[in-house]
C-alpha cells in the first residue's frame, strides 16, 4: 500500500486560482460534448455587455452590466438612480440589453439574480420566471434566480 502525504494551505493565491480554473475548464471540456463544441467559437468566452442611461447633465441615471456566454445573457447589475425610478428606465435598460444580446450575439435566453428586497416582481413583469429560490442567502434575505427565453 502506498502512503501519500498531503499538505493543506489556505490563503489567496492568484497563480493557483488561475491554474485551478484552467484545469477545471479542461476537465469540464473533456467531460461535456456541449462545452467541447464551444471551444474555438465566439461563444467560448464571456463578452461584456453594458448599457448606460445618462441624464441631461451627463450624470449616470441608470445602467446595466452583464455579459454574454454560450447564447445566454447574464445580467450582473441593473441599477436606476432613486430620482428616476418609476420612469421606465429599468425596463428600457433591460429591453435594450435583451435586444443587443439577441440580435448582435445570437442569445436565446437571459439569467439574473436578485434579492427579495430588490426587484423579483419587476423582473417577473418583464417576462422572467423564478427558477431558483435560496432562503437566507445571506441570512435574513432570499435570493432569486430568474430566467427568460428571448424570442
Amino acid at each position: 500500500m502506498v502512503s501519500r502525504m498531503f499538505r493543506m494551505e489556505t490563503g489567496v493565491d492568484r497563480q493557483r486560482r488561475d491554474l485551478l480554473r484552467f484545469r477545471l475548464r479542461e476537465t469540464n471540456t473533456a467531460a461535456s460534448p456541449v462545452l467541447r463544441a464551444l471551444r474555438g467559437t465566439p461563444d467560448e468566452r464571456e463578452s461584456p455587455l453594458h448599457v448606460w442611461i445618462l441624464d441631461d447633465a451627463d450624470r449616470l441615471a441608470g445602467g446595466l452590466v452583464g455579459h454574454t456566454w454560450a447564447t445566454w445573457l447574464h445580467v450582473t447589475y441593473l441599477w436606476v438612480d432613486d430620482r428616476h425610478r418609476g420612469a421606465g428606465l429599468g425596463s428600457t435598460l433591460l429591453a435594450q440589453a435583451e435586444r443587443m444580446a439577441r440580435r448582435e450575439r445570437g442569445c436565446a435566453a437571459v439569467r439574473l439574480e436578485t434579492w427579495d428586497f430588490q426587484a423579483p416582481r419587476f423582473y417577473q413583469k418583464q417576462g422572467y420566471e423564478v427558477v431558483c429560490v435560496i432562503p437566507d442567502y445571506p441570512p435574513g434575505i432570499t435570493e432569486y434566480t430568474l430566467t427568460k427565453r428571448l424570442s
